[in-house]
Parts: C-alpha cells; structure tokens; sequence
C-alpha cells in the first residue's frame, strides 16, 4: 500500500472515496466502461492505489471487472432498486422510531436545521434537492445512537441516490412532491414529542410515497438502464 496521505487515507482509500463519489453523482455513468489506465491519469495517480480502490469497489456491487481489466460501472437494475427499497421500509423506521426515542437536545437542533433547509425532490430542484433530503434523513438515524443501523443506512443511501438521480429524468420527477415533503415536518414533530410508533409508521408511509419507490416498476420494464449509445452526426 502506498504511503499515507493528507488526513491519514492512503492513496487506495483515497482513490476508493473518489470513485464511488463519481459513480454515485453519475459522473461516470451506469454502465459505461473505462480503461484503469485512462482512469489513473484523470484522478493524477498511479495504477496501483487505483487498482486496489477497483478490487474493493467490485466487492460491494459498484463496479466490473472485465477480461481486458477494464472497469463497468455497474448498470441500474430493477431487482436492486426493488431489494434497496424494501431494506429501507425495513431499517429506516426502525431508525425513526429509536430517535423518538434517544433524541437529544442536539439531535432536534440538527434535525430542525435540516428540515428547514430541505428542498422537494423532483427534477426543478435536481441534485440539491436530493443532498438536502439527505441531509434530513440521515439527521433522523443518526439520532438513533445506533451505530451499526448508522452504518447501514449510509451505505444504503449511497446506493440509493443512484436511482434517486434516475427517477429525476421520468416523467415523476417533474411532480411537485407535495405530500411526501409535508410529510417531513411531521415524521420531526413525532420524533420532537417521542411518540415512536406514530413516528415509525409515518416513516413507512413517507417512503412509499417517495420518489425513488416509483424506480422498480419503472426499471421493470427494461430490468436494466444504462445510458442510450451516442449518434454519429456525420
């Protein structure tokens, strides 16, 4: 491993960090294909740290490998979108429901922060839209004081703001996105009042009425999406 770097990460983590940021902003699209070697000189490092960040990120399902060693970013598919969802109905009320019940006075400040800056997702306010609600969410578990449901969701969420950034291009992603953005405030006020189970279902209810459940069906109907081949306009 190469040596250490600013802040403690060595070039591999490093690398790691900087190509699941990519693949989950869509900056390198699903289901395009580039070569390690083009990939080290545009992040300005060698193919080595670059290397181990690849083997690391195909183990978690972001990336491929193929024959010639170059990488795939791995395709949106409806049966991931489908299981994604269905963990999130599973762990996210779960979270819901301890942070009525372990919340501190600075867990409810930073949930009330987030919840005032949060903005709809939906295409009008793209990217920032979904950082933002992000940011409410993850303010919700992390008042849970669990750090292995913590550690779950983030990594849940990073896989999901992938599809998150699909449902923005469907025709649902133009919808003002009323009922689920009410629905903020009031998943706060139960937390706020400590009322856990009327926290957790209405936790339940907010992701079915969210954007990124109309993903599977939409997905369902081709399985997998990745990005239409470019057109010659010889």
């Amino acid at each position: 491993m190469d040596q250490v770097e600013t802040g403690g990460l060595s070039k591999g983590e490093l690398a790691y960090r900087e190509l699941r940021r990519r693949i989950i902003t869509g900056d390198l699209e699903p289901g395009s294909r580039l070569s390690q070697y083009q990939l080290a000189a545009d992040m300005g490092m060698s193919i080595t740290p670059l290397r181990e960040a690849i083997r690391r990120l195909a183990s978690e399902g972001w990336v491929e490998l193929d024959t010639h060693r170059d990488v795939k970013i791995a395709a949106l598919d409806a049966t991931e979108a489908h299981e994604l969802l269905e963990v999130r109905l599973s762990l996210e009320p779960l979270a819901t429901e301890l942070a009525a019940q372990f919340r501190t006075a600075d867990d409810i400040r930073s949930m009330t922060s987030a919840v005032d800056r949060i903005l709809p997702v939906n295409r009008a306010w793209g990217d920032e839209g979904i950082s933002l609600h992000r940011d409410f969410h993850r303010a919700i578990y992390m008042a849970s004081h669990n750090r292995v449901l913590i550690r779950l969701l983030d990594d849940l969420w990073d896989k999901a703001d992938r599809y998150r950034r699909l449902a923005l291009e469907l025709p649902a992603g133009d919808n003002p996105r009323s009922t689920d953005f009410k629905q903020h405030q009031e998943i706060l006020d139960l937390i706020i009042e400590g009322d856990s189970s009327a926290a957790r279902e209405l936790s339940r209810d907010h992701i079915r009425n969210s954007l990124g459940a109309t993903i599977p069906d939409a997905l369902g109907r081709s399985r997998r999406w990745m990005p239409p081949p470019l057109v010659s306009r010889t």
